[in-house]
């Protein structure tokens, strides 16, 4: 989660995965995955938030909380960017891992 928590606190003030958790009432490897399909569809063709909800089997309302938590549409997209930047390895593969093994995804 630290690696999560470090690039959320480059997009939003007091925001970290276990906090967020709490908030939204998901656990932080749902908040995770979350966060990841978030940044992953933001770039990509459809609905965000519902591309994100195919990707997770989260709701849609409990993935606009979350954006709503991390500052809104402005910070997904520097999410986004900063995952981007990562070009599939680093930090966003490592997510992406992390997430298919919580929950069973290979």
């Amino acid at each position: 989660m630290g690696l999560l928590d470090g690039l959320l606190g480059q997009v939003a003030e007091n925001v970290d995965v276990k906090n967020l958790a709490a908030k939204v009432g998901l656990t932080p490897e749902q908040i995770e995955s979350a966060i990841t399909a978030l940044g992953r569809a933001h770039g990509a063709p459809g609905d965000t938030v519902d591309t994100a909800a195919a990707a997770t089997g989260l709701s849609a309302d409990s993935l606009r909380q979350i954006i709503d938590h991390i500052g809104g549409e402005g910070a997904l997209a520097h999410f986004a960017g900063l995952l981007a930047a990562q070009g599939g390895s680093g930090i966003l593969g490592e997510l992406s891992d992390l997430a298919s093994g919580v929950f069973g995804k290979h």
